[in-house]
């Protein structure tokens, strides 16, 4: 069964056009979803409900690709669903139709690009926490109280004991839950800073140190 899907951005715009051409394509006017929306909005219902209505051998049809996705990267994303379960689809302007030899070719295609750029994300997102790591810092979202605050609220306690560390908590803006894994944070790195100043030093190869002296010994003596 062939589903057609039209769509334009506002109510003022007419939809004429397309549904002509998509009853032209062979498309039965009761099968052909309407939207009124604007292609940069996340939330099109009436496309949901078509692709929710198509099943196994159906043939997705729409007049132009800029109808159906948003961005290279929905279009993808649906060309995906739509091959997996088996669905066709057709754009009319673009002369494409996966039903054919060359539309299979399209959707390896698409499937190269999807792949191409999962693996682009994949690499920027490796070098970028390589690169924080060689610069000290760690891939994650930023903790709500830093370090240097933390530890204002930990003397703020010391010097008041009476405080509540609720209290406290108020104070730097954020819950006693934050406060604890804070504190928890910087006893953890301090321990580690002091397990590195603590850890003994390479032993000396007493016998290498020997032959290194005694060989600058003998080029001494021979100038």
């Amino acid at each position: 069964m062939l589903i057609g899907y039209a769509r334009v951005s506002t109510y003022d715009q007419k939809l004429d056009l397309q549904v002509d051409a998509l009853i032209k394509a062979g498309c039965e006017p009761q099968w052909i979803h309407k939207e009124f929306v604007s292609g940069v909005k996340a939330n099109r219902e009436e496309l949901g409900h078509c692709l929710k209505s198509l099943r196994q051998g159906d043939v997705l049809v729409v007049w132009k690709l800029d109808r159906l996705g948003r961005s290279l990267k929905e279009l993808i994303k649906i060309i995906e669903f739509l091959e997996e379960h088996a669905i066709g689809f057709r754009s009319l302007t673009e002369s494409i139709d996966t039903t054919s030899s060359y539309g299979k070719l399209f959707f390896h295609i698409f499937g190269a690009f999807a792949q191409f750029e999962r693996d682009l994300i994949s690499e920027r997102t490796k070098a970028g926490l390589e690169a924080a790591r060689k610069q000290g810092r760690r891939g994650g979202r930023k903790p709500k109280l830093t370090d240097e605050k933390a530890k204002k609220a930990k003397l703020v306690l010391e010097n008041d004991p009476s405080l509540l560390h609720e209290e406290v908590a108020r104070m730097f803006g954020v819950s006693r839950a934050t406060l604890y894994r804070s504190w928890e944070r910087i006893d953890a790195k301090e321990e580690a800073a002091k397990a590195e100043y603590d850890k003994p030093e390479d032993p000396v190869d007493e016998e290498a140190l020997r032959i290194r002296l005694q060989h600058e010994k003998i080029m001494k003596d021979e100038i």
